[in-house]
């Protein structure tokens, strides 16, 4: 059975059909209104819409609303639609050719200003549905891409979908706080990678800590590099740790934005980072049936050569 801490303190990546890239983690003692404005301020998209972004989408379960798969945000600079912030790999937006910095101005015949327009829009229609979305593309007139909706994935396997088989987002403002943390993901190329998404608060990231743990000291002659990401506080950071006696460097993600680029929603999260620097494996949350098929991944990367460019 999978266990997990939910995030519940922050927000990654989806507000249900909206997929807004977020990020607040909030201290055990902060409230969840606290928590709430700290989200808004960081989208950029006023409580209203947030809520309202939110209420739009429960009514259907998730797998069965129609999925676009953008994140947008509020761009308060031009009053033209709105801005595509990320494009998830994989999505009906990713094939029909929508591109970051797109800004989308029509979804179907219905014009749009506000993402929560556009979490409206596509929600009344069906999934195997095709919705013509017209966009604006810097220095051209109004295009138009013709999007199949897909079912509505839950926000772990759009995770999935966006990281693996594409490269590793490199880290952002991380700073090591126990062992040897290396000063980019790129500076560990030719190294198998694991990255360890945590907090001291989730009682699974406590299990996983020592497996991991052992892992490192069973290959690290191999290869093997694991790293575990935290964005809390970096003194309580760095005592857990030791009070853990972790085997591998910890760093803490200081601005949550590593966290955020890689969708983190519920820890732990284990990403497996091969020696060219591109996602294999995700794992979210813990499920110890899960343990040998880890290790078996890690051991048919390190076999695999070392690339020479």
């Amino acid at each position: 059975m999978r266990a997990g801490c939910r995030a519940g303190a922050g927000i990654a990546r989806v507000l249900p059909m909206l997929m807004t890239w977020a990020w607040s983690w909030a201290p055990r003692r902060r409230s969840l209104a606290a928590a709430a404005l700290a989200i808004a301020a960081i989208v950029g998209v006023p409580m209203a819409a947030f809520f309202e972004a939110q209420a739009q989408a429960q009514p259907a379960a998730v797998g069965e609303r129609a999925w676009l798969g953008l994140a947008m945000e509020k761009d308060a600079a031009k009053g033209t639609g709105v801005r595509v912030s990320h494009v998830v790999r994989g999505s009906p937006a990713d094939r029909a050719g929508l591109r970051e910095g797109d800004r989308v101005v029509r979804v179907g015949t219905t014009s749009v200003l506000h993402a929560a327009d556009v979490v409206r829009t596509v929600a009344q229609h069906a999934v195997g549905e095709t919705l013509e979305i017209g966009y604006l593309r810097t220095g051209a007139a109004e295009q138009s891409a013709r999007a199949l909706l897909a079912r509505f994935p839950s926000t772990d396997d759009m995770m999935r979908m966006d990281l693996v088989g594409a490269f590793a987002p490199e880290w952002k403002h991380v700073q090591g706080v126990s062992g040897t943390v290396p000063s980019s993901l790129a500076a560990l190329r030719g190294h198998v990678v694991v990255l360890d998404f945590w907090a001291t608060w989730c009682g699974p990231c406590r299990i996983v800590m020592p497996k991991l743990s052992a892992l490192q000291q069973r290959y690290g002659a191999q290869g093997l590099r694991v790293v575990g990401l935290s964005t809390e506080d970096a003194d309580d950071v760095a005592a857990f740790a030791q009070h853990m006696s972790v085997a591998y460097p910890i760093a803490v993600d200081t601005q949550s934005e590593t966290t955020r680029d890689y969708g983190v929603s519920s820890l732990p999260t284990l990403v497996v980072v091969d020696k060219r620097g591109v996602v294999r494996d995700v794992s979210i949350g813990y499920d110890p049936s899960e343990d040998t098929q880890l290790e078996a991944t890690l051991r048919a990367l390190l076999g695999e050569a070392t690339p020479t460019d």
